[in-house]
């Protein structure tokens, strides 16, 4: 077992908890606000990042207000390097903001650990340009470190409301053995998992304290669990086609 991988994701919890806690709390509150007026919460994420988009929708513990955008074109399983050249498509963002119901009174997560390419950028922009608060869940040291392929020149930690940082290295992956030129073991998914899992958590606080019980889904591997949910899916299902 490599304990170098095991104990870089424990420094890099420590330091999510160490410096991400004022920024964490400022989300969870705005997430929490709109929620509470009818918002939604949406995610987007092109490459591997597509999986932190999937891990808050329709899971056991998770708010059942998740809106994932999943684009085909920008995911691995139907041509890995076909969806990096969608990737750096400018305008392509736009669209997809664009082809969503999100809007005012709603919250985007715009998760790329570069944060660099013309999708997720141009997404962020048309988000705002439409009312929708931003929240960026990137590696500031990595995105410091390259160059934009947006035309603005901006990157994505510059252009959203709320940024959260994962902490990570540049290239992501943190191991580093002999006879071998590239590094290995990334850690942006662990930590990104994280990361909206303790969204999810500060939001339903919030909302708690506001007297508010939100719908959260059960496990449907549970006796109880689809019973549970089936209420949940019926009322959020038009708003969420995907449910």
């Amino acid at each position: 077992m490599n304990k170098q991988y095991l104990s870089t994701l424990r420094a890099l919890l420590d330091k999510l908890e160490n410096t991400q806690d004022e920024a964490l709390d400022k989300v969870c509150a705005v997430c929490a606000e709109k929620v509470a007026g009818g918002g939604l919460l949406y995610f987007f994420g092109t490459g591997h990042s597509h999986m932190i988009c999937e891990e808050p929708f329709y899971r056991a513990g998770g708010l059942a207000c998740v809106y994932p955008i999943l684009e085909t074109d920008l995911m691995l399983h139907e041509g890995a390097s076909k969806s990096s050249i969608y990737e750096r498509m400018p305008d392509l963002g736009k669209a997809i903001v664009d082809s969503r119901p999100v809007g005012e009174g709603d919250v985007l997560f715009l998760i790329s650990n570069s944060g660099r390419n013309a999708v997720i950028v141009d997404a962020a922009i048309r988000a705002k340009e439409k009312g929708v608060t931003t929240v960026a869940i990137t590696s500031v040291n990595h995105s410091s470190q390259v160059t934009s392929r947006h035309p603005s020149g901006k990157r994505l930690f510059e252009v959203c409301d709320y940024v959260l940082d994962n902490g990570g290295v540049l290239g992501d992956a943190c191991v580093s053995l002999d006879g071998l030129g590239e590094s290995i073991a990334p850690t942006s998914t662990v930590i990104d998992a994280t990361i909206v899992n303790l969204v999810s958590i500060g939001t339903t606080e919030k909302l708690l304290e506001k007297g508010i019980v939100p719908p959260v889904f059960a496990s449907a591997n549970t006796d109880r669990g689809d019973r549970a949910n089936k209420s949940v899916i019926e009322e959020y299902k038009r708003r969420i086609p995907i449910l």
